[in-house]
């Protein structure tokens, strides 16, 4: 009888260690990528993340929140986080989080571009001064940037100096190439002297017309030189400002009248998202001239679902959730098919960019809610059961529209431009 029941001991120690070791199997820690490995791996799918959900970046997204939000990004598929400032506590509390989320789970895997913030002397003032820095914030940023890529190596993989940052009609912040060459040259200076690892990736996040492909204006030396300093380009492409500025692919074709309303929408999106493809064919092309061959990805593209402005109803016709889902999977489908990243601007509406006007289209580039309400382009990870189990602000995730496509294909316009009605 002692020996039947040492057996049964026996066979159930066996059994525990062999569940324990399966869980830790599991559970194994994830060998860090470098940037190298991440920038244009379809399996890392990037956003740019903020997190903020009052209307002033007073209140800072706290841990809590942004592990809360981390989860329903790793549901999507996102592993590479963008920010873009240091100066408030959001950065650091992304990567606090990152790292808490590992240490619960290591098999967890998320990734972070630091954005350090970059002005000019006098910037967001009346007169600001474009051709001097504004050095005490711009270091300010720069050391932050360091210190977090040295305090989270496994985390941190690039850093952007600016975003935005030389673009002209940036015209409360921009600064003169030199400004933005100099502090890419510090940090590649300080990789080279180990203060900084050799594996974080260093460039700056600018519309495609400060990377050459545009005016002529952009084209100098200092930019020459930028192209040269950079580990790669980091380039931004919006088609759906240009739905208002400069609407020569918006709007329904002569040929295109007789289409449904899906297809006249199709169409449209189908021609933004050439457009965007454009721009990135003008940055490389202008690369390409001055004897440079460098990756290229998406820093930053982004379709709002909402606008009482320009690029709204009896406007532009442009925005709402099912032209955000079609300019969404268009540009995923063709940077993946480029061996590209595409940081998609943004991961959850932000009232805070645009407080005075709860309607205006830079609050609304979310793919969730601010409230967590899943868009239209995450129905279907809905459907699969992908958020299940997971809450933004402890409230579980709901489909907006109530998941009624009727309901919201009934509110979506057909794309309108005074221009090609009248040709």
């Amino acid at each position: 009888m002692v020996r039947g029941i040492n057996k049964i001991i026996y066979i159930l120690i066996i059994a525990v260690l062999a569940s324990c070791n399966s869980t830790e199997k599991k559970q194994k820690k994830v060998k860090p990528m470098i940037a190298s490995q991440i920038l244009g791996n379809p399996d890392y799918l990037a956003i740019s993340y903020g997190g903020y959900r009052t209307n002033s970046r007073d209140t800072q997204p706290t841990v809590k929140e942004i592990k809360e939000d981390l989860k329903l990004l790793g549901a999507i598929g996102i592993k590479v986080l963008r920010t873009y400032n240091l100066q408030l506590t959001q950065a650091s509390n992304v990567l606090k989080a990152i790292q808490e989320l590992k240490n619960e789970k290591p098999s967890f895997e998320m990734y972070v571009m630091l954005g350090a913030w970059i002005d000019c002397k006098g910037a967001w003032t009346e007169n600001p001064n474009h051709d001097l820095e504004d050095e005490v914030n711009n270091s300010s940023e720069i050391e932050k940037a360091v210190k977090l890529a040295n305090q989270y190596p496994e985390i941190v993989k690039i850093i952007a100096v600016g975003n935005e940052a030389m673009v002209k009609w940036a015209g409360s912040y921009f600064v003169q190439p030199w400004v933005i060459l100099k502090w890419i040259n510090h940090l590649q200076e300080l990789k080279n002297k180990d203060k900084l690892s050799k594996d974080v990736w260093i460039t700056t996040s600018d519309n495609f017309a400060s990377w050459g492909g545009g005016d002529v204006i952009y084209h100098n030396e200092d930019l020459e030189n930028i192209y040269k300093s950079v580990d790669y380009v980091s380039m931004h492409t919006y088609p759906m400002h240009d739905t208002h500025y400069n609407p020569v692919f918006w709007g329904v074709l002569p040929e295109e009248e007789g289409f449904s309303k899906e297809a006249k929408i199709n169409a449209s999106m189908q021609r933004a998202k050439e457009y965007a493809v454009s721009q990135y064919d003008s940055v490389k092309n202008y690369m390409k001239s001055i004897g440079i061959d460098k990756p290229i990805h998406i820093g930053e593209t982004g379709w709002a679902s909402f606008s009482n402005g320009q690029y709204g109803v009896n406007k532009a016709n442009a925005t709402d959730e099912y032209k955000e889902a079609l300019f969404y999977n268009a540009m995923r489908d063709w940077t993946a098919k480029e061996g590209m990243s595409c940081f998609f601007f943004e991961a959850f509406n932000e009232n805070w960019k645009d407080a005075q006007n709860p309607g205006g289209s830079e609050n609304h580039f979310g793919l969730f809610t601010l409230e967590g309400k899943a868009k239209y382009v995450l129905w279907n990870v809905f459907d699969k059961g992908g958020f299940k189990g997971l809450t933004r602000n402890g409230k579980s995730i709901e489909k907006t529209y109530n998941g009624d496509a009727a309901q919201l294909m009934e509110e979506v316009t057909i794309p309108y431009t005074k221009a090609l009605q009248e040709h």
